[in-house]
């Protein structure tokens, strides 16, 4: 080996072992809250080595699920040893922002595959998660985004693609209800955001009418999964509205919250502009594309 390489080795061995430049944490913190946390720029840094990868996995994803919706991070944090969330930081940050994509499974069929993408802007609302328990569940804590809208090709074909988390799915009574009812993991899917084994709620028959309700999809037929980690994603097909409906919250469903703002029980007012659905309260988030 030449002089010059054995140099450049020893630069990026010593380079790699000190806490200076882009590997220091703090500088690195300073760096992402100047540019407000932004979720390009996140993934480009953790993709460029190991080092970095790790600082982003153990610091970086939660400070930007924390910057961009801090009352759900606060509450799904609430009560989890040492901060930690199922499936971790970095998954929780890719539910934030990608949508699942569709394609057609035992009970939910579509005529073409719809593939995932990162979304502009997402709402999750705890109120509305609530629609999406089963009465003995109630007490669970689960974020449900509103759906996103993906046109099939005919006026009335409208598919929903919605995503959502619960808190401490490992205590939850929805876990101990499929686990007594012996539920069975769908072998054929998985976690969009972290790659674990998933149960259909719908083959375990925990989806509640209030569900359909919520998403605006009338009695059409949904489905959704929830994998080991807590993480929940499914769709629906969507009942065409007018450019000006009224859709009515039913306090019923959900129950009452001070902290939600669409935790009433009246009727809003809801307005649908190039083809989405706009949303009704909770933690909005917004991001441009991951690579």
């Amino acid at each position: 080996m030449s002089a010059s390489a054995t140099q450049r080795r020893r630069f990026n061995e010593e380079s790699e072992s000190d806490d200076s430049g882009i590997l220091n944490e703090r500088i690195l913190l300073l760096v992402f809250e100047s540019i407000k946390w932004d979720l390009r720029v996140l993934c480009l840094v953790s993709s460029v080595n190991h080092k970095l990868r790790a600082i982003a996995k153990r610091i970086l994803w939660r400070k930007l699920c924390m910057f961009r919706a801090p009352r759900m991070v606060a509450a799904l944090a609430n009560g989890a040893p040492n901060g930690r969330i199922g499936g971790g930081w970095d998954a929780l940050a890719k539910l934030m922002f990608f949508c699942s994509g569709c394609e057609s499974t035992r009970h939910f069929k579509v005529s073409r595959p719809n593939p995932g993408h990162f979304t502009a802007a997402s709402r999750f609302s705890k109120t509305s998660g609530r629609s999406f328990l089963a009465k003995k569940c109630r007490g669970d804590l689960l974020f449900i985004s509103d759906p996103c809208e993906h046109p099939m090709g005919g006026e009335e074909d409208h598919l929903g693609i919605y995503r959502g988390v619960f808190r401490g799915f490992m205590r939850s009574k929805t876990r101990a209800c499929l686990i007594g009812r012996q539920a069975a993991f769908d072998e054929r899917v998985r976690c969009t955001y972290c790659g674990t084994r998933v149960w259909s709620m719908t083959a375990a028959r925990l989806v509640p009418k209030s569900a359909a309700r919520r998403l605006g999809s009338g009695d059409r037929r949904l489905e959704y999964f929830v994998c080991v980690n807590g993480h929940l994603h499914g769709a629906c097909w969507l009942v065409p509205l007018s450019s000006d409906e009224e859709v009515c919250d039913d306090g019923d469903d959900d129950g009452g919250s001070e902290e939600d703002p669409d935790s009433d029980d009246t009727c809003r007012r809801q307005r649908v502009t190039n083809g989405s659905r706009s949303s009704l309260g909770g933690d909005v988030l917004g991001g441009g594309p991951m690579n």
